[in-house]
This record gives C-alpha cells, structure tokens and sequence, in this order.
C-alpha cells in the first residue's frame, strides 16, 4: 500500500492503439499493445490528481477506457 508520499503504481487499459507520437504524453508509463485492439499503459501515478489528468487525456485522444486498477509490483528484474 502506498503513503501520500510514494506514487501508486497503475495498469489502465484502452481500447485502441496509441500512436507513438502520444507516448512522450505519458511520461514514466510503460505502453505495450496486449491482445488485439488493447493497449496498456503500466507505471507510476503520483496522486489521484495526477491519475484523473491521465484518464483525461485518454479521453481526449478519444480512446474508450476498458479497466484502470493498481498494477502489480514489477519485481527487482523490471
């Protein structure tokens, strides 16, 4: 479980691919291409506010949320 001082680490999950050029828009996410037609984005979210400014800029690219929830710990290898 996080403090108020350590960024939660999140999964959210859209349906569509986001273009490259998007990415720099994510900073500190990781952005894979799951199943088809599904994109991931994976990584740290300083706060609740900062979470929200995320989705909305998924919004704004006009690609449909499937899940947002907390990701897993990648481990010491990641």
């Amino acid at each position: 479980m996080s403090t108020a001082h350590e960024p939660g680490r999140y999964e959210i999950r859209i349906r569509g691919r986001l273009d490259d050029r998007w990415v720099p828009w994510f900073d500190g996410m990781t952005v894979t291409v799951a199943d088809e037609g599904v994109t991931v984005l994976r990584g740290p979210v300083a706060d609740q506010a900062a979470l929200h400014g995320l989705l909305a800029r998924l919004r704004d690219l006009g690609l449909p949320l499937i899940s947002v929830g907390p990701a897993a710990d990648p481990g010491p290898d990641h």
